[in-house]
């Protein structure tokens, strides 16, 4: 089965804590500290590979966790580092975050690799927090937080020439012709339900050209999983266009050609900036005379496409479709067609460096006061609440953070309740201590 689309949850591993710990050996009175650092988390990657073709795999295992850092360990020795989680995903896979619904990396080359979510620092050992004034800490810090989020993986394929067009106007024809590919034909609509890859090989060149399931109208909106089939057209450089110009099914040519036109543009204007190859399929159902075949020419001509007449069952044309496709993309070597991309790309720097990570907000629950802050519940989760030199460096924090000028300004008043997360403090204000 082909799947094309994927929502997984991912999850960075925890910072190892740092260590408390005090020398302990004989004859070696009041050794000191000697707790080591924690161990960094694993971080979460995703890596384009090309031997991967669908998102099968996703939909089996929807949760990746990386591993924790190690705690630290007495004797000064540091916590090992958590190993990261490397995912494997197909080339032409585009992940994005779930929450801001912004893409957080395009994977477009094998071995493209880029870091989805970062394991959380080691936590420093108390041999870290010695100072002259405080010659035996008794409080070391707790390990960086993992960092958890849903991303939806959504893959594009990578091709150099799409075909489109109406249902059965004959493209899985095109393609079973043109290469070794063996798509499904059938005289009936949506013969084609997922996109098929082929390698055209012509003279001395060869390129990927990708069947993509028939458009209907409406199928920028969605209508007829139009959303589905119009992505994979968005990284192909070259379109061939099929419209059946036979009217077997009691069809007009130039409307078809009109209407697949529009839905391109509807979805993504620069679909209509790429070189189209207008392909009159069929054409041996009729005669190159006929007047509708000679008005559907001079119609497509006047607006600048070249059209190709073809029959792919009994290989009339198809060399010179081919052909075209090949010079083409030759040409697009040396002149390029610049694409902006049209997507919003995820903030790395912001989401690494939260500029509100050291503030504290007050808040009031209408019988307690609230403290809370990334920061603050980091220092609080590595205070020793038996230790005084602990509880003094989280008392510091609060007040340089301007948390007591938050509360001051909110009418707080001595005897009341201070609450950091489920611990408890009162507040005294002449002592300045709580």
């Amino acid at each position: 089965m082909f799947v094309d689309r994927a929502k997984i949850f991912i999850k960075s591993g925890k910072g190892g804590n740092g260590c408390v710990s005090f020398r302990r050996e004989p004859f070696v009175p009041e050794g000191g500290p000697d707790g080591g650092d924690g161990g960094k988390g694993g971080d979460v990657v995703f890596q384009a590979d090309e031997n991967m073709r669908t998102l099968m795999d996703f939909r089996y295992k929807r949760k990746y966790e990386a591993e924790n850092g190690q705690d630290g360990m007495k004797k000064k020795r540091y916590g090992k580092n958590g190993e990261t989680l490397t995912i494997k995903v197909p080339v032409g896979t585009m992940v994005i975050d779930v929450e801001t619904g912004h893409v957080m990396g395009d994977l477009v080359e094998h071995g493209q690799s880029f870091v989805a979510a970062k394991g959380g620092k080691g936590g420093k050992g108390n041999t870290k927090y010695t100072t002259s004034t405080r010659q035996a800490p008794n409080f070391a810090e707790a390990g960086g937080e993992a960092k958890e989020r849903e991303v939806i993986l959504e893959m594009k394929l990578i091709a150099d020439v799409g075909l489109v067009g109406f249902p059965n106007v004959g493209k899985s024809s095109l393609l079973s012709v043109s290469t070794s590919a063996k798509p499904k034909i059938a005289n009936y609509h949506f013969t084609t339900i997922d996109p098929n890859l082929g390698v055209v090989r012509i003279y001395d060149k060869s390129f990927v050209m990708a069947d993509i399931a028939g458009i209907i109208e409406g199928a920028h909106e969605g209508a007829g999983l139009g959303h589905k089939f119009l992505k994979h057209i968005e990284r192909t450089k070259v379109l061939i266009h099929v419209v059946d110009v036979s009217g077997c099914e009691g069809r007009d040519p130039i409307e078809d050609f009109d209407k697949i036109n529009n839905e391109l543009e509807q979805y993504s204007p620069r679909l209509m900036k790429k070189p189209q190859i207008v392909v009159a399929n069929k054409i041996d159902l009729i005669d190159e005379e006929d007047p509708q075949y000679i008005e559907f020419k001079e119609y497509v001509e006047a607006k600048g496409y070249k059209v190709f007449p073809m029959s792919a069952p009994i290989n009339i044309g198809v060399k010179e479709v081919l052909a075209e496709a090949a010079n083409i993309l030759d040409k697009l070597l040396l002149e390029p067609i610049e694409e902006e991309d049209e997507y919003e790309m995820f903030d790395f720097e912001a989401d690494e460096h939260d500029p509100d990570y050291r503030t504290v907000y007050a808040d009031f629950d209408g019988r307690d006061y609230i403290l809370s802050g990334k920061q603050l519940e980091k220092i609080f989760n590595s205070t020793n609440f038996t230790d005084s030199g602990s509880m003094r460096y989280l008392y510091k924090y609060i007040e340089k953070s301007g948390a007591l000028d938050q509360l001051r300004e909110m009418g707080i008043e001595d005897g009341d309740t201070i609450r950091v997360k489920d611990f408890e403090f009162e507040y005294i204000d002449e002592d300045y201590y709580f």
